[in-house]
């Protein structure tokens, strides 16, 4: 990385500095996260917020650089903020509220931004048996509907966010930040549709997993549908939904009515609806 560290405490490596040149390397790498090949290629990404970084804090993610705006208001959340990132030997580096702009690419940034290391997505990772709701999503392009699904598994307990095939970005600026947290309190898991149906029917402890498709093709009411847990959601693509043959994978197809003159709902809605219903049943 092209920033400099200094020995800590216990041996552990941190340090604290200002930074006031737009054209330091540390500016320019970290503004470099904004794109998803350098994010992958460096296994970082950039959460911005005391919120949100608080949120991350309490479930236990730490980020390796801590950036704040030099002008800024005291507070309790931002004092054990950077405590934490200190203890974990990350770096703090102070700086003016325009190099935080062109580090995040918005007008008015927060007045704190951190950089973490991505998790491990893969489905090996996740815990099947953490929730009895899970929800899926199949080949989701936009980074807010991404993030509010994330937004929904937390707020109905769920499991986490399986994304299939060629999904948006989990760590992009937009998803992490329309997941208001959630992208630190959920499991995420990345995988072929292929990988993914294995996964889900094999022997996980007894529980089978029932796979529940949001369609309009032999469907049943969503309201008192047979539901069992642990119940994976699955929502298709926004403009072209589920292929057939995924929907022909489901256990059960259920359909929403739609009385106006749309004929979807919007894929993050149409998962929280059904996630809802999911809970609603299994409770």
């Amino acid at each position: 990385m092209p920033f400099d560290t200094g020995t800590g405490a216990g041996g552990s490596f941190s340090a604290r500095r200002e930074i006031t040149g737009f054209s330091n390397p540390t500016v320019k790498y970290l503004r470099s996260l904004r794109e998803k090949k350098h994010r992958k290629r460096e296994g970082k990404f950039l959460a911005e917020g005391l919120r949100l970084l608080t949120d991350a804090r309490e479930c236990g993610h730490i980020p390796q650089m801590l950036v704040m705006a030099a002008k800024r208001d005291p507070h309790p959340l931002l004092s054990q903020l950077e405590q934490a990132v200190a203890d974990a030997g990350g770096e703090i580096i102070e700086t003016s509220a325009d190099i935080l702009t062109k580090i995040t690419g918005k007008d008015n940034p927060q007045a704190v931004v951190g950089m973490f290391a991505e998790f491990d997505t893969s489905l090996a990772a996740l815990e099947h048996d953490r929730g009895d709701i899970w929800l899926v999503a199949q080949a989701l392009r936009d980074p807010g509907n991404l993030g509010t699904m994330l937004r929904t598994c937390d707020a109905v307990g769920a499991g986490g966010l399986i994304l299939i095939d060629d999904c948006a970005d989990p760590f992009s600026v937009e998803a992490v930040r329309a997941s208001m947290g959630a992208v630190f309190t959920q499991q995420i898991g990345q995988a072929t549709w292929d990988d993914f149906s294995a996964w889900l029917r094999a022997d996980h402890g007894g529980r089978a997993g029932q796979l529940v498709a949001a369609s309009l093709r032999d469907a049943v009411d969503y309201r008192g549908a047979p539901y069992c847990a642990p119940c994976f959601v699955l929502v298709g693509n926004e403009s072209r939904g589920l292929p057939a043959e995924y929907e022909d994978a489901c256990d059960l197809r259920v359909t929403m009515p739609m009385k106006g003159r749309a004929d979807s709902l919007n894929a993050a809605v149409a998962g929280a609806v059904l996630a809802y219903e999911v809970l609603a049943s299994l409770d």
